[in-house]
């Protein structure tokens, strides 16, 4: 029985990998990128409009929290989805992470304005 549970979360787990690798790819980057501890925090931060040191706040304690809810909107926003979906990253990331990449949505470059204010162009 754990070997089959085991084999289930590996089938699961290698599912979201492949998504986040085409949200990437999608996003214009490479997908191999999304497979690099820390490096794949700088690029998610420059998929979505920010400078990729920032990226690197995702690695601080209870500051990664917030900053990642952040990105995510922010992601989402870079598909051209709404507020809702990016509730749906938050929370059901393992379901919202393969209908990005997988769907029918197109990346659209870093957001013109966020939460935070204007992004300077």
């Amino acid at each position: 029985m754990g070997a089959l549970i085991f084999i289930l979360a590996l089938g699961f787990f290698i599912f979201l990998l492949i998504s986040i690798w085409k949200v990437y790819e999608k996003a214009g980057r490479k997908g191999w990128e999304s497979i690099i501890p820390i490096y794949n925090t700088w690029v998610f931060a420059e998929i979505v409009g920010k400078p990729g040191w920032m990226g690197l706040l995702l690695l601080i304690p209870y500051v990664g929290i917030i900053f990642s809810i952040y990105l995510l909107y922010l992601l989402a926003k870079s598909f051209g989805k709404d507020v809702l979906f990016a509730l749906g990253l938050i929370f059901f990331g393992f379901i919202f992470f393969p209908i990005l990449a997988f769907g029918d949505a197109k990346y659209q470059g870093p957001p013109k304005d966020d939460i935070m204010g204007k992004i300077e162009e």
